[in-house]
C-alpha cells in the first residue's frame, strides 16, 4: 500500500484534533475529487513499519483526539488488508481515542459480506470504526455547508449504534 500525506493535526477530516493518513489507490473516480492524484494505487511512499510507528507515535498525545482514513479509498481491497492491522493497534494502544474513516463505497450495498468490497478483513476492519463517512462525492450534490463531508447523500455513520441496533444509525455531531 503506498499513501499521499500524514497530517498530524488535522481539524477537517473529523472532530477534535486528528492524525490522517490519506491513503492511496481509489477506483471510484469521482467526477469534481479534490484529490484526483490519489486513485493512483502507487502515488505518493510505500506505507512501511516506519509509517505505521509515526502515526502510533502520533496519536500518542491528549490532545489527539484520534485516527481518521482517507484517501484514495480506504476500503480498497489491498488497502483493507493493511489497514486492519493498524487499526487493531490504535485500537489496543489508544482505546480512548474514536476512528473515523472516509470511504466512497455505501455501507449497507458495497461492504456486506458477499458484496463487490467485502474481503476477509472488511468487518475486523468496520469494527474498529466508531465513525464512518461512506457514498461517493456527488458534484451535483455538492454542499459547503456540510460538517466532514462534501456531498449531501455522504452519511456520517455512528458505527457503535449501528453495530448495537442491527440499523444504520447517523452520526450527530456535537457543536
Amino acid at each position: 500500500m503506498y499513501y499521499g500525506n500524514i497530517k498530524k493535526y488535522d481539524i477537517a477530516d473529523g472532530e477534535g484534533v486528528r492524525v490522517s493518513l490519506f491513503v492511496s489507490g481509489c477506483t471510484n473516480h469521482c467526477k469534481g475529487c479534490f484529490q484526483q492524484e490519489t486513485w493512483d494505487f502507487n502515488f505518493g511512499k510505500p506505507y512501511t513499519e516506519e509509517t505505521e510507528q509515526e502515526i502510533l507515535k502520533a496519536l500518542d498525545h491528549e490532545y489527539i483526539q484520534g485516527l481518521t482514513l482517507l484517501g484514495g479509498e480506504p476500503f480498497e481491497p489491498e488497502n483493507q488488508r493493511v489497514l486492519v492491522h493498524l487499526l487493531k493497534k490504535v485500537r489496543q494502544m489508544y482505546p480512548q481515542k474514536d476512528i473515523w474513516s472516509y470511504t466512497g463505497f455505501i455501507l449497507d450495498k458495497d461492504l456486506l459480506p458477499g458484496e463487490r468490497k467485502h474481503t476477509e478483513v472488511t468487518d475486523e476492519m468496520l469494527s474498529y470504526l466508531d465513525v464512518l463517512v461512506d457514498g461517493p462525492f456527488m458534484l451535483d450534490k455538492k454542499n459547503i455547508s456540510l460538517e466532514f463531508r462534501g456531498s449531501e447523500n455522504q452519511r456520517l455513520i455512528d458505527m457503535n449504534k449501528t453495530r448495537q441496533t442491527g440499523t444504520i444509525v447517523l452520526y450527530h455531531v456535537d457543536n
